[in-house]
């Protein structure tokens, strides 16, 4: 009867603890974080914005119910983030959640508020079928709201928010300048930029005239993107004057092109890259060549048919080499059309020299004119360098006395949205990387390393030979070694029980 009592006693106490510790979970939400990235800790850029905030944010997300797992842990992740913000924030964060798929006159509020619906393969009963989801939210302070319209899994969902609810607090936001005049891309041509910019920037086009400079107390950061016409000593000159007041600039400049129609690349002298050289830093005449490539589509024959295939063409780099800085943290590929080799021969004591990103350890150059060769069979023996350096940040007395700033990326068009592509979106780290390199040139870092912090891209392709087979063999033995080790505990477990039951003092 004793042991019966205890037994209840002990089951009513791990109830009880139970009940306390979900009452407790509700209360203070706390969770451990062991992901390299630290994806599921607040950065201090969200801390502050969140201590930071003197009116109440409400966050209503419309999601639906029943989804796949894979799918259904944005749902769960998101919540769990909107729980750390309202804690974070004294309950200045309010939320709550809608399954649009409940009812019409939800489906119906939730397109209302900007936010699609989107197909989903769902597995049923041995048979696929697509079924209709919303997984969106909407962010309001006062009157005013931000809408994300589809949550994608594996996000930055912490960058997706904070950015939001930054860009609905921020008062008066700094101007960044979109350089004009000298055959530039217009602002439509760089909607994905600009769309990453305008949440904490306003963005404004500038021309250079013969009887006005640049307003270094109006523009924090001037961006130069893939200028095709000559720059007039005038216009030099204001760079010079702008940098000398402290101002800074980022630069896609393109040294060289490439023709598929005519099979060739050329040099392009705009003189901008005369005025870089004057401060020492050169872009070479040249191409960058990388075994890590993007490819072209070319038209074969073989017999009496025709197709298309998809060959490896060096002359367009993917970079997945960068460097520990906050203006590249976090991009992991970035995919250039052409680019050349950066080189700085000044005064490291005036100006401190960093390369932002580099080619692989398979990569080489080859100098302006060339002819391409799309049939090539590339060896190991056409890359003899590595680590050639595309992207630098260039601090220091770069004119005047006044420190300022340039991070110069030597393909122009990495970040452009063409006419021809119309629809069709960037790479993700592309736009990333110019974005990232203004907030950076413009000294509102926080919400930096949010923007790349989601789940990362390792391609099982880019590994070594050695460790994919190890991640093989790991993959399919270690359950197995897992099921053995279970069953020799439980079959000792098991014998030394027997041996006790054969002892003469076993009761």
């Amino acid at each position: 009867m004793k042991t019966k009592k205890t037994v209840i006693y002990s089951i009513l106490i791990i109830v009880g603890i139970l009940i306390f510790a979900n009452i407790l979970s509700e209360r203070f939400f706390v969770r451990l974080d062991f992901t390299e990235d630290s994806r599921y800790t607040l950065s201090d850029a969200t801390i502050d914005l969140l201590e930071d905030l003197s009116e109440p944010v409400t966050v209503v997300a419309y999601f639906s119910e029943d989804l796949p797992p894979h799918i259904a842990k944005t749902k769960k992740d998101f919540k769990e983030l909107l729980i750390e913000y309202a804690n974070r924030s004294n309950d200045m964060v309010v939320f709550k959640f809608i399954n649009p798929n409940e009812n019409e006159e939800n489906e119906k509020e939730a397109m209302q508020q900007g936010i699609g619906p989107v197909l989903v393969n769902v597995r049923e009963k041995d048979q696929v079928k697509q079924q209709k989801a919303f997984l969106g939210a909407v962010i309001q302070l006062g009157e005013q709201k931000e809408v994300i319209p589809f949550m994608q899994p594996g996000t930055a969902m912490e960058y997706a928010l904070s950015s939001s609810i930054k860009k609905l607090s921020v008062i008066d936001k700094p101007t960044i300048g979109i350089l004009q005049g000298h055959g530039e891309p217009f602002q439509n041509n760089l909607k994905q930029v600009n769309a990453g910019l305008s949440v904490l920037y306003n963005i404004e086009d500038v021309y250079l005239t013969d009887s006005t400079g640049i307003d270094n107390s109006k523009y924090k950061t001037i961006a130069i993107v893939a200028p095709k016409d000559s720059f007039s000593i005038t216009h030099l000159n204001a760079l010079d004057d702008y940098l000398a007041q402290g101002g800074n600039l980022f630069i896609a400049l393109n040294r060289v092109e490439g023709n598929f129609q005519t099979v060739s690349g050329n040099a392009i002298n705009t003189g901008l890259e005369s005025w870089l050289e004057s401060k020492k830093i050169t872009v070479s005449e040249d191409f960058v060549l990388d075994a890590n490539c993007g490819t072209v589509t070319v038209n074969q024959q073989q017999g009496y048919f025709s197709f298309q295939s998809q060959v490896q063409f060096p002359y367009l780099p993917v970079v997945n080499s960068f460097t520990d800085h906050p203006a590249v943290k976090g991009l992991e590929s970035v995919v250039f059309q052409f680019a050349s080799s950066i080189n700085f021969n000044g005064d490291t004591s005036k100006v401190r020299y960093t390369p932002l990103l580099t080619s692989s350890t398979k990569s080489g150059t080859k100098t302006a004119p060339v002819y391409f060769d799309i049939q090539k069979q590339w060896t190991e023996r056409d890359f003899p360098m590595s680590n050639v350096v595309m992207g630098a940040l260039f601090e220091g007395n770069l004119s005047g006395t006044s420190n300022s700033r340039i991070i110069l990326i030597s393909d122009g068009d990495f970040a452009i949205n063409a006419e021809e592509q119309r629809g069709q979106q960037l790479n993700p780290d592309n736009v990333n990387l110019m974005v990232n390199s203004i907030d950076y040139l413009s000294d509102d870092t926080g919400l930096i390393s949010l923007r790349t912090r989601g789940v990362s891209s390792r391609p099982i392709d880019e590994l070594e030979d050695t460790t994919k087979l190890m991640l093989k063999y790991l993959n399919f033995l270690l359950p197995i070694l897992l099921v053995i080790v279970y069953g020799l505990f439980r079959m000792q477990l098991n014998r030394n029980k027997r041996i006790k039951r054969m002892e003469e003092s076993y009761v």
